[in-house]
């Protein structure tokens, strides 16, 4: 009899530990914990081993399942085998989950504080298998009927040893183990990183090294700006004994590059100081980390975004997708544009593990899959000069192929560092960006300006389209003010500079306000709207990032004939996203056509595609060009400041004014500056547009013009 027993004990356990490896296969995605390099105990599997007496074993499991809603693999044929069965139960407080799923009616006796079992954990870049001592609990937590307890909870006579394991029940003999995919890079059009793998350093601290503990965690505190309160939770945790390391905080490592150039960043020196004098204090360390880094930082962070740590409302909204609670998710930017793509899945692996902890064979395997690279049009040297010349002023910038429409830069100005966003920021470094006046984390390529002058050659265009007048037409010298009748009030137009003759040509080249307000008047309000939205004003750009969509006017019409007026010199109520200015702009060297602008490069393609065929014609290109480059390269043009004598350059400056009224003298300027290589032959051909906020007394668009010099004879060199 008592071998019969044993052998249908031998039975059970073969189907058992089958039946699970069969449940955590199917389930491995699902039901698993991660295994990462922290060392902080999130959430875990248990194995409960149960023994029954009196209870039949289906109505505990029963009960398990429908009071905590977990599920729990057994068959029936394993219950009538025997009174033993292993299941699995996860959670991230395996006491307060045993209450919840047991009720009242049972006492709970802690029988064993700590053990030792060894941590599986694979790096991103190999399959080698490292290990790490950490510390678990046992219970033992025994059933007793409570005098007023009602049925069913709890059940009599049930007996529970509890085990948990971040590797699933090695004691048992089997561990599960994830293989963390990498994340893909961002890269730029020659390859080099945007985004990718980098290293920081963990400054923590090993408690029983420290000789005054109030003195170094205090220090440590006012290095980070962060409470010794914070601290002093992180050496509190269970798992900290005297010789483990506390990582505290992730901070930039400083490479020793950095301070072999000519003249070290200041920044990087400071840094440096402070963490040598941390290093002297007994008990604090550094120690390299591996984390997603931003090579440009500031120059590119509204560009390319950053990761964070994956949030209960992430895990939720992603469910099924292979996120798990040590898992980062792009937040902005190009890391959210592509998560997807970059983010990877995670392989596993199901093996026999022995009572130390090592692997003696595979039962299943899942391989990982690596995200995605995402290659992009991006110049990573044309934007970081871009944001080294205007990195003190609000403002953006757009440069583009003219010809293909690869974009060739984003940037927005003033900006900040990316990576603080993956280190973690303390209360006050959030607190200054916030309260920034100049408000670095706005993002200001993607929204809407007016824009002033830029926006006469567009005038220009649809009035030759629609015969409205022809580029010989002399609109006749009307001063430096006009109004078109006694309706207008006291409403003039002003313009800066008396010339002759008014012609098309002329009028761009001295960006004569008058001449293109008179325009708009011979356009009409009906056929201006419906011409601009011909050329994609109120929809939206067809663009990998989302912009905000150009307008004409804050309703739906143009409503008065002043706003009319002030609509053909890029005043009124017309506001236009810089890159869609852009793309306008590609009509005047593609016979008319206007091509769509791309961030992503498909495998190497530089082929353009147009977004609006047809937009204006050859000729009606030729006669705006015709003044566009006399606006650069006429002594008397307002962008001659960036006339080039071995490339032929174009373009038209703008200054928008912003105020309340007519005769408000507080009101600020935006400066403009669009400016494009004519010859297709180029080696390196641009159009670019830079827009800057204020410009109202630091020289209006000639500020920016003379930036943009700066960077053209950088990027374009000498032809």
């Amino acid at each position: 009899m008592e071998k019969s027993r044993h052998g249908a004990f031998v039975y059970a356990q073969k189907v058992l530990k089958h039946s699970l490896f069969l449940f955590l296969l199917i389930n491995l995605l699902s039901i698993s914990p991660d295994i990462s390099a922290s060392t902080t105990l999130l959430e875990q599997k248990y194995t409960l081993n149960l023994s029954f007496k009196d209870a039949r074993l289906e109505q505990v499991l029963d009960a398990i399942m429908k009071q905590s809603g977990v599920k729990i693999a057994y068959s029936s044929d394993e219950l009538q085998k025997d009174r033993v069965v292993s299941v699995d139960i996860q959670t991230s407080d395996i006491l307060t989950a045993l209450r919840s799923v047991l009720g009242d009616g049972y006492s709970f006796k802690q029988i064993e504080d700590y053990i030792a079992i060894a941590r599986k954990e694979t790096s991103d870049s190999s399959d080698v298998i490292n290990n790490t001592v950490i510390d678990d609990r046992i219970w033992t937590i025994q059933g007793q009927v409570l005098e007023n307890s009602e049925p069913p909870y709890p059940l009599p006579g049930v007996n529970i040893l509890i085990k948990g394991t971040s590797l699933g029940t090695i004691s048992d003999g089997n561990g599960y183990f994830t293989i963390k995919a990498k994340r893909g890079d961002i890269l730029d059009r020659n390859g080099r990183q945007l985004a990718g793998e980098g290293t920081a350093s963990s400054v923590g601290i090993v408690p029983g090294r420290m000789e005054n503990r109030e003195d170094t965690i205090k220090k440590l505190a006012e290095y980070l700006g962060i409470g010794a309160d914070e601290i002093e939770d992180k050496l509190k945790a269970g798992w900290v004994k005297a010789d483990s390391f506390v990582p505290v905080a992730t901070i930039p490592k400083i490479q020793e590059v950095d301070l072999l150039t000519v003249n070290p960043d200041k920044t990087v020196l400071e840094e440096k100081e402070k963490q040598d004098t941390l290093l002297k204090i007994p008990g604090i360390m550094l120690s390299d980390v591996k984390v997603r880094t931003y090579y440009l930082k500031e120059a590119a962070s509204h560009l390319v975004g950053y990761v964070q740590a994956v949030t209960a409302e992430d895990l939720q909204e992603h469910k099924g997708e292979g996120y798990r609670t040590n898992s980062v998710i792009g937040k902005t930017g190009l890391e959210t544009l592509y998560e997807k793509e970059l983010k990877g899945t995670d392989g596993c692996e199901i093996c026999i593990v022995d009572a130390n902890g090592n692997k003696k064979s595979v039962i299943a395997y899942e391989p990982r899959k690596d995200g995605e690279d995402i290659h992009t049009t991006i110049d990573g040297d044309l934007q970081s000069t871009l944001y080294e010349q205007f990195k003190e002023d609000r403002g953006c910038s757009v440069a583009l192929n003219p010809y293909t429409g690869e974009v060739l830069a984003l940037v927005s100005t003033p900006s900040y560092d990316n990576n603080d966003f993956v280190r973690g920021m303390d209360n006050s470094q959030w607190s200054a960006l916030n309260e920034n006046e100049d408000r670095p984390l706005y993002n200001r390529f993607r929204q809407t300006w007016c824009p002033g002058s830029t926006f006469k050659p567009v005038i220009a265009a649809i009035g030759l389209k629609v015969g409205a007048f022809t580029a010989n037409d002399d609109f006749g010298n009307e001063g430096l003010a006009w109004q078109k009748d006694s309706s207008w009030g006291d409403y003039t137009v002003t313009t800066l500079h008396d010339y002759e003759p008014v012609i098309l040509k002329n009028a761009l080249i001295y960006s004569d306000n008058i001449y293109f307000a008179k325009a708009a008047l011979k356009i009409g309000a009906d056929q201006l709207m419906q011409s601009l939205n011909q050329i994609g004003f109120n929809q939206e750009l067809p663009f990998d990032i989302k912009m905000s969509e150009s307008q004409y006017s804050n309703m739906d019409k143009i409503e008065t004939e002043i706003q009319l007026a002030d609509s053909g010199y890029g005043q009124g109520q017309i506001l236009v996203n810089p890159l869609h200015l852009a793309s306008i702009y590609t009509a005047f060297l593609n016979d008319g056509n206007m091509i769509k602008p791309y961030l992503h490069a498909d495998g190497g393609s530089t082929s353009s595609e147009i977004w609006i065929k047809d937009a204006f014609s050859p000729q009606i290109v030729s006669e705006v060009m015709e003044g566009l480059e006399g606006v650069v390269n006429n002594p008397e043009g307002t962008g001659y400041g960036a006339c080039r004598e071995d490339i032929r350059l174009a373009g038209k400056t703008g200054t928008a004014e912003l105020k309340a009224t007519k005769e408000d003298t507080s009101g600020t300027e935006i400066g403009w500056f669009t400016v494009f290589t004519t010859d297709r032959d180029t080696k390196n051909p641009i159009l670019l547009i830079s827009m800057v906020e204020n410009v109202k007394d630091i020289g209006g668009s000639g500020y920016v013009v003379e930036k943009d010099k700066a960077i053209l004879d950088e990027y374009l060199g000498n032809e």
